[in-house]
Protein backbone atom coordinates (compact mmCIF):
# COMPACT_ATOMS: atom_id res chain seq x y z
CA UNK A 1 0.00 0.00 0.00
CA UNK A 2 1.16 3.40 -0.83
CA UNK A 3 0.34 5.42 2.50
CA UNK A 4 3.17 7.98 3.42
CA UNK A 5 5.50 10.57 2.33
CA UNK A 6 8.37 12.40 3.50
CA UNK A 7 7.96 15.88 5.04
CA UNK A 8 10.28 18.99 4.88
CA UNK A 9 11.74 17.93 8.10
CA UNK A 10 13.11 14.25 6.69
CA UNK A 11 10.25 12.62 9.32
CA UNK A 12 7.68 10.19 7.94
CA UNK A 13 4.11 12.01 7.27
CA UNK A 14 1.22 9.13 7.04
CA UNK A 15 -1.16 10.03 4.47
CA UNK A 16 -4.91 10.14 5.05
CA UNK A 17 -6.48 6.68 4.66
CA UNK A 18 -8.77 8.24 1.48
CA UNK A 19 -4.97 8.56 -0.14
CA UNK A 20 -3.94 5.09 0.13
CA UNK A 21 -3.49 2.94 -3.47
CA UNK A 22 -3.38 -0.72 -4.27
CA UNK A 23 -0.64 -1.61 -5.89
CA UNK A 24 -0.91 -2.98 -9.74
CA UNK A 25 -2.67 -6.60 -9.83
CA UNK A 26 -4.51 -7.03 -12.79
CA UNK A 27 -3.44 -8.83 -16.34
CA UNK A 28 -4.62 -6.29 -18.42
CA UNK A 29 -2.19 -3.72 -16.21
CA UNK A 30 0.54 -5.91 -17.49
CA UNK A 31 -0.25 -5.98 -21.11
CA UNK A 32 -0.39 -2.37 -21.85
CA UNK A 33 2.68 -2.13 -19.82
CA UNK A 34 4.68 -5.03 -22.29
CA UNK A 35 2.93 -2.69 -25.08
CA UNK A 36 4.51 0.46 -23.94
CA UNK A 37 7.75 -1.09 -23.67
CA UNK A 38 7.91 -2.48 -26.90
CA UNK A 39 6.62 0.33 -28.50
CA UNK A 40 9.53 2.41 -26.91
CA UNK A 41 6.43 5.29 -25.96
CA UNK A 42 6.25 7.38 -22.81
CA UNK A 43 3.18 8.12 -20.56
CA UNK A 44 2.65 10.59 -18.21
CA UNK A 45 1.58 7.82 -15.88
CA UNK A 46 5.02 6.26 -15.38
CA UNK A 47 7.04 9.74 -15.99
CA UNK A 48 4.71 11.94 -13.46
CA UNK A 49 4.45 8.89 -11.09
CA UNK A 50 0.54 9.04 -11.20
CA UNK A 51 -1.43 6.96 -8.14
CA UNK A 52 -4.27 5.98 -10.21
CA UNK A 53 -1.68 3.73 -12.81
CA UNK A 54 -3.20 0.66 -11.70
CA UNK A 55 -6.99 1.50 -11.99
CA UNK A 56 -6.61 3.45 -14.88
CA UNK A 57 -4.23 0.61 -16.59
CA UNK A 58 -6.41 -2.44 -15.60
CA UNK A 59 -9.22 -0.44 -17.29
CA UNK A 60 -7.49 -0.54 -20.37
CA UNK A 61 -6.63 3.01 -20.47
CA UNK A 62 -3.72 4.99 -20.27
CA UNK A 63 -2.39 8.30 -21.27
CA UNK A 64 0.93 8.96 -23.65
CA UNK A 65 3.21 11.43 -23.59
CA UNK A 66 5.06 12.47 -26.93
CA UNK A 67 8.05 14.84 -27.51
CA UNK A 68 10.23 12.83 -25.01
CA UNK A 69 10.64 11.69 -21.41
CA UNK A 70 12.57 15.07 -20.15
CA UNK A 71 11.05 18.32 -19.91
CA UNK A 72 12.97 22.23 -20.73
CA UNK A 73 11.13 23.33 -17.79
CA UNK A 74 11.56 22.79 -14.06
CA UNK A 75 8.19 23.01 -12.27
CA UNK A 76 8.15 22.25 -8.55
CA UNK A 77 5.41 20.35 -8.41
CA UNK A 78 6.35 17.98 -11.19
CA UNK A 79 8.04 14.48 -10.93
CA UNK A 80 8.91 14.75 -15.07
CA UNK A 81 12.62 14.81 -15.46
CA UNK A 82 14.27 18.37 -16.59
CA UNK A 83 17.14 18.60 -19.35
CA UNK A 84 19.19 16.27 -21.02
CA UNK A 85 16.60 17.13 -24.03
CA UNK A 86 16.92 14.82 -27.56
CA UNK A 87 15.57 16.05 -31.13
CA UNK A 88 11.78 14.65 -31.45
CA UNK A 89 11.39 10.74 -32.65
CA UNK A 90 10.34 11.71 -36.22
CA UNK A 91 8.29 8.12 -36.17
CA UNK A 92 6.81 8.82 -33.03
CA UNK A 93 3.34 10.17 -34.72
CA UNK A 94 3.15 7.04 -36.28
CA UNK A 95 4.49 5.02 -33.19
CA UNK A 96 1.51 6.57 -31.30
CA UNK A 97 -1.21 6.21 -33.89
CA UNK A 98 -0.12 2.59 -34.19
CA UNK A 99 -0.25 1.78 -30.19
CA UNK A 100 -3.71 3.25 -29.92
CA UNK A 101 -5.02 1.46 -33.02
CA UNK A 102 -4.20 -2.00 -31.35
CA UNK A 103 -5.93 -0.73 -28.12
CA UNK A 104 -10.08 -0.68 -29.48
CA UNK A 105 -10.51 2.67 -27.73
CA UNK A 106 -12.92 5.02 -28.09
CA UNK A 107 -11.01 7.99 -25.97
CA UNK A 108 -7.13 8.44 -25.43
CA UNK A 109 -5.34 11.04 -23.92
CA UNK A 110 -2.32 12.40 -25.76
CA UNK A 111 -0.03 14.56 -23.73
CA UNK A 112 3.63 16.27 -23.76
CA UNK A 113 6.26 17.33 -21.46
CA UNK A 114 7.49 21.50 -22.88
CA UNK A 115 10.13 21.83 -25.35
CA UNK A 116 10.56 25.50 -24.97
CA UNK A 117 14.60 24.37 -26.36
CA UNK A 118 12.19 24.01 -30.26
CA UNK A 119 11.64 26.89 -32.42
CA UNK A 120 8.09 25.99 -32.23
CA UNK A 121 7.55 24.53 -29.00
CA UNK A 122 7.06 21.56 -30.73
CA UNK A 123 3.51 22.25 -32.18
CA UNK A 124 4.15 20.89 -35.64
CA UNK A 125 4.60 17.37 -34.09
CA UNK A 126 1.61 17.62 -31.71
CA UNK A 127 -0.30 18.21 -35.37
CA UNK A 128 1.25 15.36 -37.03
CA UNK A 129 0.35 13.04 -33.93
CA UNK A 130 -3.13 14.18 -33.96
CA UNK A 131 -3.59 13.35 -37.87
CA UNK A 132 -1.64 10.33 -37.56
CA UNK A 133 -4.04 9.28 -34.89
CA UNK A 134 -7.21 10.72 -36.90
CA UNK A 135 -5.98 8.51 -40.12
CA UNK A 136 -5.26 5.22 -38.16
CA UNK A 137 -7.99 4.66 -35.48
CA UNK A 138 -11.59 5.59 -37.06
CA UNK A 139 -13.50 6.56 -34.52
CA UNK A 140 -11.51 7.19 -31.64
CA UNK A 141 -11.90 10.72 -30.00
CA UNK A 142 -8.60 12.47 -28.79
CA UNK A 143 -7.95 14.34 -26.33
CA UNK A 144 -4.54 16.97 -26.19
CA UNK A 145 -3.12 17.98 -23.02
CA UNK A 146 -1.24 20.70 -24.32
CA UNK A 147 1.81 22.73 -23.05
CA UNK A 148 1.08 26.46 -23.10
CA UNK A 149 3.77 27.18 -25.66
CA UNK A 150 5.16 30.19 -23.50
CA UNK A 151 1.43 32.00 -24.53
CA UNK A 152 2.30 31.97 -28.79
CA UNK A 153 -0.77 31.95 -30.20
CA UNK A 154 1.17 30.76 -33.79
CA UNK A 155 2.08 27.61 -32.00
CA UNK A 156 -1.35 27.15 -30.18
CA UNK A 157 -3.20 27.58 -33.30
CA UNK A 158 -1.39 24.72 -34.99
CA UNK A 159 -2.59 21.92 -32.29
CA UNK A 160 -6.05 23.52 -32.96
CA UNK A 161 -6.15 23.55 -36.55
CA UNK A 162 -5.87 19.46 -35.86
CA UNK A 163 -8.94 19.72 -34.01
CA UNK A 164 -8.44 17.52 -31.00
CA UNK A 165 -11.65 17.01 -29.46
CA UNK A 166 -11.17 17.78 -26.42
CA UNK A 167 -8.03 20.37 -25.84
CA UNK A 168 -6.64 20.44 -22.36
CA UNK A 169 -4.20 22.86 -20.53
CA UNK A 170 -4.01 22.52 -16.91
CA UNK A 171 -3.41 26.00 -15.04
CA UNK A 172 -2.36 23.70 -11.77
CA UNK A 173 -2.42 26.57 -8.91
CA UNK A 174 -4.41 29.58 -8.28
CA UNK A 175 -2.55 32.87 -9.31
CA UNK A 176 -0.99 33.35 -6.29
CA UNK A 177 1.36 30.47 -5.68
CA UNK A 178 1.80 30.73 -10.15
CA UNK A 179 5.40 32.06 -10.03
CA UNK A 180 6.72 29.29 -7.24
CA UNK A 181 5.28 26.40 -8.74
CA UNK A 182 5.63 26.90 -12.19
CA UNK A 183 8.20 29.82 -12.18
CA UNK A 184 8.46 29.32 -16.29
CA UNK A 185 4.89 29.66 -16.91
CA UNK A 186 1.92 32.20 -16.60
CA UNK A 187 -1.07 32.33 -15.39
CA UNK A 188 -2.29 34.39 -18.37
CA UNK A 189 -0.36 32.05 -20.81
CA UNK A 190 -2.82 29.53 -19.02
CA UNK A 191 -5.80 31.68 -19.56
CA UNK A 192 -5.11 32.70 -22.95
CA UNK A 193 -4.51 29.18 -24.26
CA UNK A 194 -7.75 28.29 -23.34
CA UNK A 195 -9.54 31.22 -24.66
CA UNK A 196 -7.91 31.20 -27.79
CA UNK A 197 -9.15 27.44 -28.25
CA UNK A 198 -12.71 28.08 -27.03
CA UNK A 199 -13.22 31.22 -28.85
CA UNK A 200 -11.31 31.10 -32.38
CA UNK A 201 -12.05 27.44 -33.01
CA UNK A 202 -15.01 26.42 -31.17
CA UNK A 203 -13.10 23.64 -29.31
CA UNK A 204 -14.24 21.99 -25.83
CA UNK A 205 -11.83 22.54 -23.46
CA UNK A 206 -10.38 21.46 -20.12
CA UNK A 207 -8.34 22.27 -17.63
CA UNK A 208 -7.33 21.19 -13.86
CA UNK A 209 -5.71 22.39 -10.51
CA UNK A 210 -3.70 20.35 -7.79
CA UNK A 211 -4.96 21.46 -4.27
CA UNK A 212 -3.26 21.35 -0.98
CA UNK A 213 -0.10 23.33 -1.81
CA UNK A 214 -1.88 26.17 0.61
CA UNK A 215 -4.36 28.01 -1.85
CA UNK A 216 -7.52 29.56 -0.24
CA UNK A 217 -10.85 28.61 -0.99
CA UNK A 218 -11.80 31.94 -2.36
CA UNK A 219 -8.82 31.39 -4.56
CA UNK A 220 -9.89 28.25 -5.80
CA UNK A 221 -13.37 29.83 -6.60
CA UNK A 222 -11.52 32.86 -8.34
CA UNK A 223 -9.95 30.22 -10.79
CA UNK A 224 -12.96 28.34 -11.31
CA UNK A 225 -14.37 31.96 -12.25
CA UNK A 226 -11.80 32.47 -14.25
CA UNK A 227 -11.30 29.54 -16.43
CA UNK A 228 -15.14 29.64 -17.23
CA UNK A 229 -14.65 33.51 -18.47
CA UNK A 230 -12.50 32.18 -20.96
CA UNK A 231 -14.93 29.40 -21.92
CA UNK A 232 -13.37 25.84 -20.21
CA UNK A 233 -16.06 23.44 -20.20
CA UNK A 234 -14.47 20.54 -17.80
CA UNK A 235 -12.13 21.11 -14.90
CA UNK A 236 -10.49 18.60 -12.44
CA UNK A 237 -9.43 18.85 -8.99
CA UNK A 238 -7.17 16.50 -7.21
CA UNK A 239 -4.75 16.17 -4.11
CA UNK A 240 -1.49 17.49 -4.76
CA UNK A 241 1.21 14.68 -3.63
CA UNK A 242 4.90 15.71 -3.23
CA UNK A 243 6.90 12.91 -5.58
CA UNK A 244 10.19 14.00 -3.31
CA UNK A 245 11.88 15.74 -1.08
CA UNK A 246 13.14 18.44 -3.76
CA UNK A 247 9.27 18.98 -4.46
CA UNK A 248 7.17 21.76 -3.29
CA UNK A 249 5.76 20.18 -0.07
CA UNK A 250 1.83 19.61 0.87
CA UNK A 251 1.02 21.87 3.21
CA UNK A 252 -3.20 20.70 3.59
CA UNK A 253 -5.03 17.31 2.71
CA UNK A 254 -7.73 18.11 1.13
CA UNK A 255 -10.92 16.04 2.76
CA UNK A 256 -13.10 14.43 0.19
CA UNK A 257 -16.07 16.38 1.58
CA UNK A 258 -14.07 19.66 0.57
CA UNK A 259 -13.64 17.83 -2.91
CA UNK A 260 -17.56 16.65 -3.12
CA UNK A 261 -17.97 20.67 -2.18
CA UNK A 262 -15.87 22.20 -4.99
CA UNK A 263 -17.51 19.81 -7.45
CA UNK A 264 -20.93 21.15 -6.61
CA UNK A 265 -20.08 24.42 -6.38
CA UNK A 266 -18.45 24.36 -9.93
CA UNK A 267 -20.67 23.01 -11.87
CA UNK A 268 -23.53 25.12 -10.19
CA UNK A 269 -21.17 27.49 -11.63
CA UNK A 270 -21.30 26.41 -15.15
CA UNK A 271 -18.49 23.75 -15.82
CA UNK A 272 -20.04 20.86 -17.77
CA UNK A 273 -18.72 18.31 -15.48
CA UNK A 274 -16.27 18.73 -12.31
CA UNK A 275 -14.25 15.57 -11.61
CA UNK A 276 -13.11 16.22 -7.99
CA UNK A 277 -11.32 13.85 -5.49
CA UNK A 278 -8.22 13.15 -3.69
CA UNK A 279 -6.87 10.99 -6.33
CA UNK A 280 -8.05 12.57 -9.60
CA UNK A 281 -5.87 13.93 -12.00
CA UNK A 282 -6.48 15.23 -15.37
CA UNK A 283 -6.66 12.13 -17.31
CA UNK A 284 -8.41 10.45 -14.78
CA UNK A 285 -11.69 8.82 -16.56
CA UNK A 286 -10.95 11.78 -18.62
CA UNK A 287 -13.78 9.94 -21.15
CA UNK A 288 -16.42 10.24 -18.42
CA UNK A 289 -15.62 13.83 -18.55
CA UNK A 290 -15.69 13.92 -22.05
CA UNK A 291 -19.22 12.28 -21.91
CA UNK A 292 -20.50 14.84 -20.25
CA UNK A 293 -19.49 17.52 -22.02
CA UNK A 294 -21.21 15.66 -25.34
CA UNK A 295 -18.15 14.66 -26.91
CA UNK A 296 -18.56 10.39 -26.65
CA UNK A 297 -22.21 8.89 -26.31
CA UNK A 298 -22.82 5.96 -25.02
Amino acid sequence: MVNEKQSADNKIVRLPEWLKTSLPKEENYFRLRALVEKSRLNTVCESASCPNIGQCWDAGTLTLMILGDSCSRACRFCDVPTGGLTPPSPDEPESVAGILSQLNLRYAVITSVDRDDLADGGADHWAKTLNAIRERCDGLKVEALIPDFRGNQKNLKTVCDARPDVLAHNIETVESLQSWARPQSKYSWSLNALETAAGSFGLITKSGLMLGLGEKKTEVLQTMKDLLSVGCNILSLGQYLRPSRKHMRVVEFISPAMFADYKTIGEAMGFDHVEAGPLVRSSFRADRQARSAGILVE
